[in-house]
């Protein structure tokens, strides 16, 4: 068995998923030069998962470290697990969420393909289950500073995800940011041909996502992690008042116990629960740091010390989206 299947989980459509992969959203001040260099680290120390986002505007310089990495040998085009979403889209591409209308999904994607110079991506998600009005600009908005919403069906641009991976385009298919509620929705469609296979959201110490995390297992959809070591308080959209999760005195009276990070404790955490966790930095010691999480194992007392850290505290608010009928941060879980 290769190292990149022993630790992978199996999605329900039969796929393979990396455990632990790389994020690589970023802050204005990081030069995207930074990101290109992440990733040719990230896979030389044994990453092979990547996720991206149209929304982040960094998927040709993605695109050219991969293509480096693949031409040096270091990896094949099929060792390497890429996420991309379409505000609503690994390789995850996401799919954003000015690109929710059904006519422009596959072209959103093929956008991206190009970008990144894929012929396809592994995971393709719908970013969040709010629509702007389509267009070129990312967060539409009108003469008064506020953002236009569209309505479009979650159901209907469902459809064409699963359309796009009919065609070749994306192995597997996926949500981000998706309640209970909006998960069943697509769940219980009349003509469901494939169920998400992941729900990637924010989860971590202090919003350990636990009802969330077990209405998923339950459905045999994957949860994966983002902002699981907290969030890079220099981006315009995290919450600047919460508390810095790595510097939790719990968290690192259990990292000094061990003789490890409190990143790489906070990781395992997520790890020994059955989530799929993303981990991003673009310092070469710390993505070294991060990916050193399997030759260790938290015992029972360390995972219930975690469990009772959640606090409820969300680092993405995403306030700006809250007067949208599909904003999913209202429900509980």
């Amino acid at each position: 068995m290769s190292a990149t299947r022993l630790f992978s989980v199996e999605l329900n459509d039969g796929n393979f998923m990396p455990v632990l992969g790389l994020g690589t959203s970023a802050p204005h001040e990081v030069a995207k030069s930074k990101v290109e260099d992440a990733i040719k680290t990230a896979i030389d120390v044994g990453y092979r998962h990547i996720d991206s986002a149209y929304v982040y505007l960094n998927e040709e310089e993605i695109g050219r470290a991969i293509q480096k990495k693949i031409v040096d040998g270091t990896v094949k085009r099929d060792e390497i697990f890429f996420t991309s979403k379409v505000l609503c889209r690994v390789a995850y591409v996401s799919l954003w969420l000015t690109f929710f209308r059904p006519e422009l999904v596959q072209s959103a994607l093929e956008m991206s393909l190009r970008k990144l110079q894929l012929s396809y991506v592994d995971l393709f998600l719908i970013h969040f289950p709010v629509a702007l009005k389509p267009g070129e600009e990312i967060f539409p908005k009108d003469s008064h500073g506020k953002i236009i919403f569209d309505t479009v069906d979650l159901c209907s641009t469902w459809e064409v995800l699963e359309k796009c991976k009919e065609a070749g385009l994306a192995k597997s298919i996926g949500v981000s940011n998706f309640n209970r509620r909006q998960l069943e929705m697509i769940l219980n469609k009349s003509g469901l041909k494939y169920k998400p296979v992941c729900n990637q959201v924010e989860c971590h110490l202090y919003f350990n996502q636990g009802k969330l995390l077990e209405f998923c297992k339950s459905k045999d959809i994957v949860l994966t992690a983002y902002a699981a070591l907290g969030s890079d308080p220099k981006k315009d959209w995290v919450n600047k008042d919460n508390p810095v999760l790595l510097q939790d005195p719990v968290l690192n009276a259990i990292a000094e116990k061990h003789q490890r990070t409190p990143a790489q404790v906070a990781l395992c955490y997520q790890l020994q629960r059955g989530v799929v966790v993303l981990a991003k930095s673009f310092s070469e010691k710390r993505i070294r740091e991060n990916f050193q999480v399997f030759d260790f194992q938290l015992t029972p007392e360390d995972m219930k010390t975690l469990d009772g850290l959640n606090r409820n505290i969300r680092y993405f608010n995403g306030t700006f989206f809250a007067d949208h009928p599909d904003f999913p941060f209202h429900d509980e879980y």
